[in-house]
């Protein structure tokens, strides 16, 4: 499991910097974006593949993978915002590919009180099995990642999506500080873990979960932060065995905020867990 460092975090960063600063603070891998305020956009990809490629051969940096930020439409939709939404990702897949990435995270899209829950997963399922082809075709899994978008707060939901799915090209990206705040991350590993293609590295500090389930208002979710790793919930230990169980070998990608903890701290934190 090599320690990655995600761009999402020095989104402020050039290119050039973004791989020096990553090389330096001793990470092993880097994940994109694409779109967002990162300098890869639609726009400058043909100008900026071949720099990514020169800087990542120059600080032996490969790319692990790519955030799709691009995207405009809606898979969880149907229509055009769905036919949109699948091109988008399937060319998001391709300049994954041509920066070496393996894996490409992607959250699926957003529920509107006309887009019904049922309607939204069996749009999903038929979004996923289109784009599973390209995938395949371009060597890179596409990784739906569980976010606060009110879809798949299940692990066993997730995983049956991913069934449904039926494609070893599409599979899951696991974030264990989005799923601390409602239930234990390593639960997902367990359920989960043949689906998993790559994983960020985040910790969480709240109140929705102490050890047996309560009653909770929005307010305790707020109060919640995000922390440095090894400082919240996320129990680690655990998270690891379960990780080794289920034969993940991939990255674990810092996305902690610099804010929260150095990126030369998370590196060394990253390093230490991974050996648990």
């Amino acid at each position: 499991m090599k320690a990655g460092i995600s761009e999402i975090i020095l989104q402020d960063l050039s290119l050039e910097e973004f791989f020096a600063r990553s090389a330096r603070a001793g990470y092993e891998v880097v994940e994109l974006c694409l779109g967002g305020k990162c300098p890869l956009q639609l726009s400058t990809k043909d100008r900026l593949i071949p720099e990514i490629a020169r800087l990542s051969q120059a600080y032996r940096l490969p790319v692990a993978s790519l955030v799709q930020w691009q995207c405009t439409g809606n898979l969880l939709a149907g229509g055009e915002e769905q036919r949109i939404g699948i091109e988008q990702t399937c060319e998001g897949l391709e300049i994954a590919r041509q920066t070496g990435a393996k894996a490409s995270l992607h959250t699926l899209g957003e529920l509107s009180p006309d887009l019904y829950y049922g309607e939204a997963y069996e749009n999903a399922v038929a979004s996923l099995k289109k784009i599973a082809g390209t995938a395949e075709k371009t060597g890179v899994a596409l990784a739906v990642e569980f976010v606060w978008n009110g879809f798949l707060f299940s692990p066993l939901e997730m995983k049956r999506l991913l069934e449904d799915v039926g494609s070893e090209w599409v599979g899951f990206y696991f974030d264990p500080g989005n799923m601390a705040i409602f239930q234990y991350p390593h639960h997902w590993v367990r359920a989960l873990g043949k689906h998993i293609k790559a994983m960020h590295m985040k910790d969480w500090e709240g109140h929705v979960l102490d050890g047996s389930w309560r009653t909770v208002s929005a307010g305790n979710v707020l109060e919640g932060q995000w922390t440095a790793l090894l400082e919240g919930k996320v129990n680690f230990a655990l998270l690891m065995a379960e990780l080794r169980a289920a034969g993940y070998a991939g990255p674990l990608i810092n996305e902690v905020e610099v804010a929260l903890a150095p990126i030369e701290r998370t590196a060394r934190d990253i390093k230490r867990i991974r050996n648990w």
